[in-house]
């Protein structure tokens, strides 16, 4: 029994929208934009006040799970379950198994807060008070959802009309609306009482449950028997993929929030974006006199009204007026930015050509449990990447059968295994693995350790991979 809020954090998407940083791999939530920390982090630190929150509960995927541990592990943020869904199912079945999975640690009595892990928010005073409302609401058997109010016509949001007082600030929900065209949005904010969805709610674990059974009972039963059937593995909780894969494909709004009697809105003036492209990315940047959002390597001349990003070469942009200029390691996006909302078609374009397609998946720099890797050149017969392990973290006892690997250590300090011998490896010292020769690395020091990685020989992919032993679990 607890009489806090249990966060549920919602991590498991892999939307494009922000391309070439976000990719299929590498998804916005889990990515740094205007400042040191991810989105997810972000999310993390807003509920990490102990007085009103238990530790959160997060929902994601097995791509994503290390990823997940790592940046909560950055923050010193303990979570109460990550939960991995083993096929994606929308809203709607994720919602459910962990309302399901809160039941069953804290109580049926557990008010849950839903939260999607990539939104931007500024959580000042503004944004308590709106929890406050919504957790009287929510203990009154309501199921809450914030409107935030509108500042533009924006026709990337979906919209709430708002209907009758509730009392203590939360209105009833007269109807969800779709995204609108521009004439509809310009409408709706003229005629006044539409709020911006949020996609943020907040109500009883077991009310939630129990209006899911009525509206949506296939989604309701498969998420109870996922969680009933789920396996522990290290920190995280496998939900039954048989049982789960039985849910309907359903958001949460279409599920229940669009039919229930109890939906209810709690009216926000706090600054909320869902970064959902990079104009939004440009508004929350800090801007130069000319309106000008300059991040990583990048210079801008006679230039107004942009963003300028890069994180690999620089970026010189000159003479140009509201455009977005994006450069990731392996990929280049220009664009205006009031037509950013249509990045997604681009990339489904990139997608479906050979060529391309990779661009839209896999990100040069790829995450692994102990850290992970940047992969910085490719030609006929070896590659080089980057690699970094976290402190403490080492990789699989392994061999290939295809390749050597040169090491050279660039930052910290290396415990290598190679065959029978352990060695320590410095700054600038090096060591060589023979092809078919069991190794490991390891990070033995309290900084990152960070190595250049030479490979060479005739097969170079990441599947000539014999894992001999393994601290995470994998074959």
């Amino acid at each position: 029994m607890t009489d806090k809020i249990i966060p549920v954090i919602m991590a498991g998407g892999k939307g494009t929208r922000l391309w070439p940083l976000s990719r299929a791999s590498a998804p916005k939530q889990f990515i740094q934009f205007t400042d040191d920390l991810s989105l997810f982090q972000k999310t993390l630190e807003r509920i990490s006040d102990s007085s009103h929150y238990e530790a959160p509960v997060v929902i994601t995927n097995e791509d994503f799970r290390f990823l997940v541990a790592e940046q909560a592990r950055e923050l010193d943020i303990k979570l109460s379950g990550v939960l991995l869904e083993p096929t994606a199912r929308n809203t709607a079945p994720a919602v459910a198994a962990a309302a399901a999975f809160v039941m069953k640690k804290f109580g049926d009595d557990a008010i849950i807060q839903v939260l999607a892990s990539d939104h931007e928010i500024v959580s000042g005073e503004s944004y308590q008070e709106a929890i406050d409302i919504a957790f009287k609401t929510a203990k009154a058997d309501k199921l809450v959802t914030f409107g935030i109010m509108p500042t533009e016509p924006a026709t990337g949001y979906g919209y709430i009309e708002v209907g009758k007082d509730l009392g203590d600030g939360a209105k009833a929900v007269k109807r969800f609306v779709e995204k609108p065209d521009a004439d509809k949005a310009a409408a709706m904010l003229s005629a006044g009482g539409f709020l911006w969805n949020s996609g943020i709610f907040m109500f009883g674990a077991a009310q939630v449950l129990s209006e899911m059974q009525k509206y949506a009972p296939a989604v309701a039963d498969a998420a109870a028997a996922s969680v009933a059937k789920a396996q522990n593995d290290l920190d995280f909780v496998r939900l039954d993929a048989e049982a789960f894969g039985k849910a309907t494909d359903i958001s949460i709004d279409y599920a229940i929030m669009e039919k229930t009697a109890n939906a209810a809105v709690v009216p926000s003036s706090f600054s909320w974006s869902d970064m959902g492209s990079w104009d939004a990315v440009w508004k929350l940047g800090k801007q130069d006199t000319d309106g000008n959002v300059a991040l990583g390597n990048a210079t801008v001349v006679n230039t107004r009204n942009s963003l300028v990003m890069s994180r690999t070469s620089h970026l010189a942009v000159q003479g140009l007026d509201g455009v977005a200029v994006i450069a990731s390691e392996d990929a280049v996006y220009v664009g205006k930015l009031d037509e950013s909302q249509s990045v997604g078609s681009l990339v489904k374009l990139l997608g479906s050509t050979k060529g391309t397609a990779a661009l839209t998946q896999t990100h040069p720099t790829s995450y692994r449990p102990w850290g992970g890797y940047t992969s910085i050149l490719n030609g006929d017969r070896f590659q080089v990447k980057r690699l970094f392990v976290t402190p403490g973290k080492k990789l699989s006892l392994q061999k290939h059968h295809h390749r050597s690997e040169h090491w050279i250590c660039v930052k910290g300090t290396a415990e290598v295994t190679v065959g029978d011998e352990i060695k320590i490896v410095r700054e600038n010292e090096s060591v060589y693995i023979p092809q078919g020769e069991v190794h490991r690395l390891a990070n033995p020091g309290k900084i990152m350790l960070e190595m250049i990685e030479v490979q060479t020989g005739s097969y170079l992919g990441e599947d000539d991979i014999i894992r001999i032993v393994d601290e995470f679990g994998r074959g």
